[in-house]
C-alpha cells in the first residue's frame, strides 16, 4: 500500500481505491488532502495494473463533507483565487482521467465533496448519501467547479435553486435528477462500483479513454465535440484493440484487449 497522510491508497484486482481518510473531520478537504488526491490519481494512471479507480470516504458518515473552512480564514482575494484554481485543476484532471473514475458516495457529499463526486465519470451513492453546495451560507460560492458541473448535470433551474438556498438533496432525489447513476444500500455500495467497473474491464482501454475525451469535449467551450469525435474515431483505427475487436466479432469469439 502506498503511504499518504490523509489518503488511503490500495490497488486490488486492477482497481485502485483512493479513500479520503479524515473521518474525525468528516473527510473535509484541506490543502494537503487535495494535493494527495492529485498525487494518488496520477499514481493510479501510471500503474499498468490499474484499469479503474474508486474514490470514497473513510467512516460511515461522510464521503467528503466539504472543504476545511479553517484554512479559509485570512485569505486575500488573490489567495482565494489561487485556491480555487488549484482545486479546479485537480478535479479537471479527474474529469479527464484516461482511466474511469467512480465516486462511491457513502454519506455527506457537500461543498468540495459534491464537487469531487461530480468530477468523476460516474457516481454511485449509498441510500444515506446527501448532496449539496452550501457555500452561500459562508458568504462564498463553490470554487472547485461546482457551479458549472451541477448545472451541467441537473440543469440551470434546479442547480440555481440548490446553489441559492444551500439545500441538500437525498440520494434518491439525486438519482431522479440524474446526478448519480445508482443508489444502493451502504453494504452494497462498493460491490456495485466493482460490478460496473468489471464491465469496463472487458472493454478496450484506449477506446474508453477516447469516449471520456469525446464526451467531455461536448462541455468544453474551446472544443468542438463533433470534431473531437471525428479525430478520436479515426485514432481508434490505428490501434491493435480495434483490429482485435473487429476480428473477434467476425470470428464470433470473445475479444482480448491489451490497451495497444
Amino acid at each position: 500500500m502506498t503511504s499518504f497522510e490523509n489518503i488511503l491508497y490500495l490497488v486490488t484486482d486492477g482497481v485502485c481505491f483512493i479513500t479520503v481518510n479524515r473521518p474525525d473531520k468528516l473527510n473535509a478537504l484541506n490543502r494537503k488532502t487535495m494535493e494527495e488526491l492529485g498525487q494518488a490519481h496520477h499514481l493510479a494512471l501510471q500503474d499498468p495494473a490499474v484499469y479503474g479507480i474508486i474514490i470514497t470516504g473513510s467512516g460511515p458518515k461522510a464521503f467528503v463533507a466539504g472543504a476545511d473552512i479553517s484554512e479559509f480564514i485570512g485569505l486575500s482575494v488573490e489567495q482565494g483565487m489561487l485556491m480555487a484554481q488549484a482545486g479546479q485543476d485537480i478535479f479537471k484532471n479527474l474529469e479527464h482521467s484516461a482511466k474511469p473514475v467512480i465516486a462511491a458516495v457513502n454519506g455527506f457529499a457537500l461543498g468540495g465533496g459534491c464537487e469531487l463526486a461530480m468530477s468523476c465519470q460516474l457516481r454511485i451513492a449509498s441510500d444515506n448519501a446527501r448532496f449539496g453546495q452550501p457555500e452561500v451560507n459562508l458568504g462564498l460560492i463553490p470554487g472547485y467547479g461546482g457551479t458549472q458541473r451541477l448545472t451541467e448535470y441537473i440543469g440551470r433551474s434546479k442547480s440555481m435553486e440548490l446553489l441559492l438556498t444551500a439545500d441538500m438533496i437525498s440520494a434518491a432525489e439525486a438519482l431522479q435528477l440524474g446526478l448519480v447513476n445508482y443508489v444502493t444500500p451502504p453494504e452494497a455500495l462498493i460491490p456495485k462500483c466493482m460490478e460496473v467497473l468489471s464491465k469496463m474491464k472487458t472493454k478496450p482501454p484506449l477506446a474508453l479513454a477516447s469516449i471520456i475525451r469525446t464526451v467531455n469535449a461536448y462541455y468544453t467551450h474551446d472544443q468542438d465535440g463533433f470534431s473531437t469525435e471525428v479525430a478520436e474515431f479515426g485514432k481508434c483505427f490505428g490501434t491493435d484493440d480495434f483490429r482485435e475487436g473487429t476480428t473477434a466479432f467476425l470470428e464470433k469469439r470473445k475479444a482480448v484487449f491489451k490497451g495497444k
